[in-house]
């Protein structure tokens, strides 16, 4: 199991753990240090004293944000060993984004994305580090569906994974502004039947 944490590594475990929801929900910038001692019900100097900046706490934060969410979907992905089986997690798991509580808020990826375009470059960076990990997940199951016959030959990994990526974040960006999750629901039901097209 490793070494048991230290206290200041309990502390900014805690702080992260606490105010990953309210970064993924009003984003960096209207993420103020009383929304951050708020959440943690530490003082500004206990919160500084364990990160060097508003940055600091907004980075591990994305980074909480985001391996919950790999996390979840990855449990989910190995209970199917048939690859279509297992891409159509995606679509079942975000038709109900509103009611998983951690991704009520959306997906910390678009949030992080669509927010710290040009104002916060190591934003920026996370999130597109995170869209490479997520495509390149993606691509390996497609490949691996192949090998095994469940998925067509000629398939192109690339295109199946940026079109299923594009789909649910567009899907989600307009669940999450309009409040329809019929339109979310719409565009899952798409996007399994693409899926279930891939069939071998």
């Amino acid at each position: 199991m490793g070494e048991a944490m230290s206290k200041s590594e309990r502390t900014r475990q805690f702080i992260v753990e606490q105010t990953a929801p309210v970064f993924n929900e009003k984003g960096y910038a209207g993420t103020s240090i009383t929304d951050l001692t708020n959440a943690t019900r530490l003082t500004k100097g206990s919160i500084y004293g364990n990160f060097n900046n508003k940055d600091e706490v907004a980075l591990a934060a994305f980074d909480y944000n985001f391996g919950r969410v790999t996390h979840f979907i990855k449990g989910k992905i190995l209970e199917h060993e048939n690859a279509i089986d297992r891409l159509l997690v995606y679509p079942a798991v975000y038709r109900d984004i509103l009611k998983i509580p951690f991704l009520k808020s959306g997906c910390p990826i678009l949030n992080t994305a669509t927010e710290a375009d040009d104002t916060h470059p190591e934003l920026k960076a996370r999130a597109a580090n995170a869209l490479a990990f997520w495509k390149t997940s993606l691509q390996n199951q497609i490949e691996r569906g192949m090998h095994r016959g469940e998925i067509k030959n000629g398939t192109n990994p690339a295109t199946v994974a940026l079109v299923l990526m594009s789909l649910i974040e567009g899907a989600v960006m307009m669940a999450k502004v309009t409040g329809k999750k019929a339109d979310l629901n719409m565009t899952m039901n798409f996007l399994e039947q693409y899926i279930t097209d891939l069939k071998a």
